[in-house]
């Protein structure tokens, strides 16, 4: 037998071996599927990406419900991979899909000027720079808008830090370390992606074309719109986004006469909150915030932005692959990153290319003092017109033994360092430990 479902842009045919009392319309209804550009019902809110003003630039609307199925201007779903537990609280009754969110008292307690950057198409193609004004800005829109950013304020209490402040080398301020404890005052800002695909495109210097193809393939199809909706530009991918950690006065971060100290940080949940000694991840982290803080203390602002790119944005699944057949095959340095390309094709995927996107966000022009070997990371942000004046390596003091392997490994590749550089020859003799 054979079964149509008609959808308002679709038609979905299936093929039954025997006949059954259950058809597809039945189990789900009238379902569009995908929607098409050249579709007349379809009508998107306008997006003029780089805009100075919101209301000429557009919110971001990447809903199905009420007019979203018409109107809609982004593709994919907002909250990225936590899309996928709403769905579950949907489906399981939890939540009510037309729960209107009630944003009363929930807007930024801390004011975030704009920058000319934000009107920059060519500076800010990652994340939306109005996303943490959203609700306010759009109240009145016909279709849920929602937020890509919030921004808070918080206290850090951290073991390593109650240990800084007990060696001297954190003194207690009562502003930024406010006390014997370590606890650290600081403005958090999590940001949700939003890609301008265009610009993304652009940044990578390949086609759009190019760029949709690849996300809808890679995704396996998850995203038809990326095909069949090439009107729309914007794309709310299903990835994990990034938090800021401001210590200091805020409106310091932007300003060039005021020092600045800077760690970017990509996840890394073993070391990050285990501890694990096989990377220099945590205690790097932990300089970082340290310095940051210092830095605050001292008159300027200290910054640590920590992105979710967990195992290089490989995954941890592969990250515990490569960790298997570093330690079973002789973990040297010499092998560091020849072990991970065997088995993901590729040694990295974090794509520093678009992380200096929440730079400009936040207004730096310069950085003072970047807490960072990564040639990498410099890279980007030097590529972007913000200028580096000097960058701090982790101490070695600070260096767990196992993970010698990791940073002479990355020396050798063109981190920077103070120290020596190994030939291959000596890389050799870098062992971590076995099991």
């Amino acid at each position: 037998m054979t079964t149509t479902i008609k959808t308002p842009h679709v038609h979905l045919k299936v093929v039954n071996e025997k006949k059954t009392d259950l058809s597809l319309e039945s189990l789900f209804g009238s379902v569009p599927l995908t929607t098409y550009s050249n579709d007349p019902k379809m009508d998107p809110v306008p997006v003029n990406w780089g805009s100075a003003d919101p209301a000429v630039r557009g919110p971001i609307i990447a809903t199905k419900r009420g007019n979203g199925l018409c109107c809609h201007n982004a593709i994919g779903a907002h909250a990225g991979p936590y899309s996928i537990y709403r769905a579950l609280a949907v489906a399981s009754k939890q939540l009510d899909p037309d729960h209107v969110p009630d944003y009363t008292n929930a807007e930024p307690p801390v004011n975030f000027p704009q920058q000319p950057q934000w009107s920059d198409p060519s500076k800010i193609v990652a994340m939306d720079p109005f996303g943490h004004l959203a609700p306010w800005l759009f109240a009145d829109s016909d279709v849920e808008v929602r937020p890509t950013i919030s921004i808070t304020k918080a206290h850090l209490q951290l073991g390593d830090l109650r240990d800084e402040v007990a060696s001297g080398n954190l003194p207690v301020d009562g502003d930024v370390v406010i006390n014997q404890m370590g606890d650290l005052n600081c403005t958090k800002l999590a940001v949700d992606p939003v890609w301008y695909l265009p610009g993304i495109a652009s940044r990578f210097d390949i086609s759009e074309a190019a760029l949709r193809k690849s996300l809808f393939e890679d995704t396996n199809g998850m995203y038809p719109e990326l095909i069949t909706r090439p009107d729309i530009k914007v794309f709310l991918p299903p990835i994990g986004g990034l938090t800021v950690y401001i210590f200091g006065d805020p409106a310091k971060v932007s300003d060039p006469s005021s020092k600045l100290a800077l760690r970017i940080h990509d996840e890394c949940s073993g070391s990050d909150v285990f501890g694990s000694d096989i990377c220099t991840c945590r205690p790097y982290l932990m300089f970082g915030i340290v310095e940051a803080a210092k830095q605050a203390q001292q008159g300027g602002s200290g910054v640590v932005v920590y992105f979710r790119k967990e195992g290089r944005a490989l995954g941890e699944v592969t990250k515990y692959l490569v960790y298997n057949a570093r330690k079973r095959g002789g973990d040297t340095a010499a092998e560091y990153f020849h072990r991970t390309e065997c088995i993901a094709g590729v040694k990295d995927m974090r794509f520093q290319a678009l992380m200096p996107d929440i730079l400009h966000f936040l207004g730096i022009k310069k950085i003072d003092r970047m807490l960072s070997m990564s040639n990498m990371k410099y890279d980007a942000i030097v590529e972007q017109g913000i200028e580096i004046r000097e960058r701090v390596p982790i101490p070695d003091s600070m260096i767990p033994p196992d993970s010698r392997v990791e940073i002479d490994a990355k020396i050798a590749a063109g981190y920077f360092t103070n120290g020596k550089v190994m030939t291959q020859e000596e890389l050799k003799e870098v062992k971590g430990r076995s099991w």
